[in-house]
C-alpha cells in the first residue's frame, strides 16, 4: 500500500528536482521515487554476486587489508 510523506526543501532543491522530473516526463513524486531506489539499490547496496565476485579476487582483498594495516598505523588520513 502506497504511503504519503512530506518532507520540506529548499526552493533550489525543489527546483532541481522539477527540472529532473520534467525531462523524464515523471512527477516530482515519481521522480524522487526513482531516483532514491536507484540509488539505493546501486550506489549504497552491493549484489551477493557482486560481493562474491570482490571477496574471490585474492589481489583485490589482499590490497585492501594491506591499506587498512597501513591506515592503522598512521601512514594515510582519510579526509572528509
Amino acid at each position: 500500500m502506497a504511503k504519503t510523506i512530506t518532507i520540506r526543501i529548499e526552493d533550489n532543491v525543489y527546483d532541481l528536482f522539477k527540472t529532473a522530473a520534467d525531462g523524464d516526463r515523471r512527477t516530482i513524486s515519481n521522480f524522487i521515487e526513482y531516483a532514491t531506489l536507484a540509488y539505493l539499490t546501486n550506489d549504497v547496496y552491493v549484489s551477493d554476486e557482486e560481493m562474491n565476485e570482490i571477496l574471490n579476487d585474492k589481489d583485490l582483498v589482499n590490497s585492501i587489508k594491506s591499506g587498512k594495516a597501513d591506515y592503522k598505523k598512521g601512514k594515510y588520513k582519510i579526509i572528509d
